[in-house]
């Protein structure tokens, strides 16, 4: 499940095509939308991809005839649910560009890590041989490698290690549960304090 590094260079990556869902142009439609992609992402996260629509319904605050309406079958909701992680995982790409390199990063890297969680939850079911599936690791490249090549340049971030090195490690991380929160948060911590350049002395 870890992410592989696509062909190119960073720059190239940063170029590639954004993941995108495809949303109801209707201002009440698009909100049902996103509130049902919301609840779907939560549900299947604790009981896994065999979750009742009709708690995804409930949660989102719709009727089951609006989440058929916009998911005909269970396999759209599963690969929408993962774009729109996706396409929220670029956009916070974007948000954080203007804080310091090194912080800007690790908040992005804490977004991965949600995406990750998602993913795991209903990878089995995904249509991994699509295109769009096939596109959403050039974007997450895209998106992430150039906030780690900031943090390099900046001198924040070991020149030593990869970003394909970054994810790899804190997908391995995080694919284990944790007893709470904090002990998630400690982990994480101590993986960044492995990937920060320390102060010389």
């Amino acid at each position: 499940m870890t992410e592989q590094t696509p062909p190119g260079t960073a720059g190239e990556a940063a170029e590639a095509a954004r993941v995108a869902v495809r949303r109801p142009h209707r201002a009440d439609a698009r909100r049902n939308f996103d509130a049902l992609l919301g609840a779907a992402r939560d549900v299947f996260a604790e009981s896994g991809t065999a979750a009742s629509l009709e708690e995804i319904a409930r949660r989102a605050g719709v009727g089951i005839g609006t989440l058929y309406r916009n998911f005909p079958t269970r396999q759209d909701l599963f690969d929408t649910v993962y774009l729109g992680e996706v396409e929220e995982l670029c956009r916070a790409a974007d948000e954080v560009t203007e804080l310091p390199p090194w912080d800007g990063f690790v908040v992005w890297l804490r977004r991965f890590v949600d995406y990750a969680a998602t993913k795991r939850a209903i990878y089995e079911s995904l249509n991994r041989d699509s295109e769009a599936f096939r596109s959403c690791r050039t974007a997450i490249y895209g998106a992430g490698e150039p906030l780690f090549v900031r943090a390099q340049a900046a001198g924040a971030a070991r020149a030593d290690v990869s970003f394909d090195d970054v994810l790899r490690m804190i997908s391995g991380l995080t694919a284990t549960g944790f007893v709470d929160e904090r002990q998630r948060e400690r982990v994480l911590g101590i993986a960044l304090d492995g990937v920060r350049r320390q102060p010389a002395g």
